[in-house]
């Protein structure tokens, strides 16, 4: 009876494994890492929401006190309402017109920015490293960042002509002095202990650079690059508005014809594209200042 209850006992040890086993080959089927994988998504759905909802309701704000201006009466002949200019912004967005202008603006301004991050980003570097620069440029650098970028626009016009260049030199004029002034300031709060540590380490000259001040300074350059776009944006609408090149319509031109013709309809629809437009690049602006800090366990 006991070899028998011990059979018995064997059998269900033996049953037991089997269980576990089959219970483990059916883990097997399930797709890898599908509860985790939900979860992940759940929390990016929620991350996004939370990012989104602030935005909308900013959007629904505008909306409400739009209308309630248009129910106002006020300068009822030229006023746009809302929803016919919604609907001219829908009726612009199906021709091919809106587009081509937009690729034209969108053009200038990555080329221009590029440029002015070239030029920011290696100004900022020798002026951040070179006492004497430091003393003699520094301020010249504020004071080209405090001036309006429509100041530049008639010497723009008269140096290079009534043409793209002359935008693109108002745009980078507009953009560099921000870039450089951030990095400057993320060089000038890195640690003097840091850079002592990394030059006994044996960093030298664009080693150095490359594995310690950037990284350091990386926070302040990000805020200056951000500020330099907003700049940038702002400058390339204003020589857009100036500057009227031939066979190229851009943004500005569509907003100055409008301007031309009193149609209040249609240039509240191109400045609603304009804006839209600034808020898609702060949110990518945004995106990686996030990361960021992220990175930093500042976030």
């Amino acid at each position: 009876m006991a070899t028998s209850g011990g059979m018995r006992s064997s059998g269900g040890a033996a049953g037991g494994s089997a269980g576990t086993a089959l219970a483990g080959l059916d883990v097997l089927d399930l797709p890898a890492g599908g509860p985790a994988v939900g979860r992940a998504a759940g929390r990016l759905a929620v991350r996004f929401w939370r990012a989104l909802w602030p935005k909308l309701l900013a959007v629904a704000l505008v909306l409400v006190v739009w209308e309630l201006i248009t129910l106002s009466g006020y300068k009822k002949s030229i006023w746009p309402a809302t929803g016919p200019t919604l609907v001219n912004l829908w009726d612009q967005l199906k021709t091919g017109l809106l587009w081509h202008a937009i690729g034209i603006t969108m053009q200038s301004a990555l080329i221009g920015y590029l440029v002015a991050l070239v030029i920011g980003t290696v100004v900022g570097a020798l002026v951040s490293r070179i006492p004497v620069l430091w003393a003699g440029v520094g301020s010249l650098i504020t004071g080209l960042q405090t001036m309006p970028s429509i100041a530049w626009v008639p010497f723009a016009i008269i140096l290079f002509g009534p043409n793209n260049t002359a935008i693109l030199f108002v745009v980078v004029l507009g953009a560099a002095p921000s870039i450089a002034n951030g990095l400057i300031a993320g060089v000038d709060y890195t640690p003097p202990l840091l850079l002592k540590a990394g030059t006994m380490m044996g960093l030298r000259r664009l080693a150095l650079w490359q594995y310690l001040i950037l990284p350091a300074s990386l926070p302040a350059f990000v805020a200056g690059l951000k500020q330099g776009w907003a700049f940038a944006w702002r400058s390339l609408m204003a020589g857009e508005l100036v500057v009227l090149v031939l066979n190229q319509p851009s943004l500005g031109e569509l907003l100055n014809n409008d301007q031309s013709l009193s149609d209040l309809e249609s240039a509240t629809a191109i400045m609603i594209v304009i804006l839209a437009i600034g808020l898609i690049i702060d949110a990518l602006f945004g995106a990686a200042d996030t990361a960021i800090r992220k990175r930093w366990g500042l976030a």
